[in-house]
């Protein structure tokens, strides 16, 4: 009893908790206020650039907008992010406004227990850092996992050309709602990130949570390519719009073909539409989201299950 008290004084939450979801999550609404205006931006809003750290959306919500964060169950605000617009774009007839993110916060921890995790993983983020935060400062990391209050899909990428194959997570995802767009934003130090600019084509396993550890380990693929679609750890087949190899266990399987693609800091943003998606399985799929917000949950007694 004492150690759980004592816990969380002498160490953070964990940043990321890896949590099964049934796609696509309700847990969390996301709302965009602006002057004169607000519009639910749930399935409308994506990670274009961790540095700097850039919001994408469908809508143009003015220079400065607000995505308020709520959990559905308990009503309550859980979090927020302020942006400054960035630019906007015209593809394929449809906009895009991109936004930087100038300050945010959440409200899953109490005062002063936020306030106290904050400069735990902050400090721990200086004294270890990863690949990512050795990118962005660890005010951005906060704000990033604010973006993560609705929880994140993991899916395995995969690319295929007669001299290129690879297959790799990402959770840098998800729908531009109201356009009709899907994105991507890959890190620009990936191997294939050149491959899909001319190639135009990828394939995105949705994989269920128990296949964790076998996603995290193609981690190592963004650095280099897969010498053999043999090598990887479960069994793979065609999908059905251009016989790419993704996943034979899948919940799901999206095609995208790519419409743009733009340089933004640390990051490639790719804009694409689906020309084939595969609903194959109901199950739950691997999600990660800030670990202040699996806490929040645990504490009411509806915590997100553990991948």
């Amino acid at each position: 009893m004492l150690t759980n008290w004592i816990r969380p004084i002498v160490r953070p939450l964990p940043q990321w908790s890896p949590v099964a979801v049934a796609p696509p999550q309700h847990a969390t609404s996301a709302c965009m206020h602006w002057e004169g205006g607000e519009a639910d931006v749930t399935a409308d809003h994506t990670v274009a650039s961790l540095k700097p750290l850039v919001i994408a959306t469908s809508l143009d919500a003015g220079q400065d907008p607000v995505i308020d964060y709520r959990d559905r169950m308990t009503g309550e605000l859980v979090g927020a992010l302020r942006l400054g617009r960035l630019a906007s774009l015209s593809i394929d007839g449809a906009p895009v406004t991109l936004y930087r993110v100038t300050a945010g916060g959440h409200h899953c921890l109490r005062w002063p227990h936020r306030h106290w995790n904050r400069w735990l993983q902050n400090r721990l983020m200086r004294k270890q850092p990863s690949s990512q935060h050795a990118l962005m400062a660890p005010s951005a990391v906060q704000q990033l996992m604010v973006a993560y209050l609705c929880p994140r899909p993991v899916v395995l990428v995969s690319i295929s050309t007669p001299e290129h194959r690879n297959m790799f997570p990402m959770d840098l995802i998800g729908p531009l709602e109201r356009s009709g767009f899907y994105s991507l934003a890959l890190r620009n130090t990936n191997v294939s990130a050149e491959v899909i600019r001319h190639t135009g084509h990828v394939a995105l396993s949705c994989i269920p949570a128990a296949m964790k550890p076998e996603a995290y380990k193609l981690s190592e693929h963004h650095r280099q390519p897969l010498p053999d679609w043999h090598a990887l750890p479960f069994p793979v087949r065609p999908s059905q719009e251009r016989g790419i190899p993704i996943v034979a266990e899948a919940l799901g399987v999206q095609e995208l073909t790519i419409l743009h693609s733009q340089d933004i800091g640390s990051h490639i943003f790719f804009i694409g539409r689906i020309a084939n998606d595969e609903r194959l399985a109901e199950g739950c799929q691997l999600h990660h989201t800030p670990g202040f917000y699996q806490a929040y949950r645990r504490q009411r007694r509806m915590p997100f299950a553990e991948a």
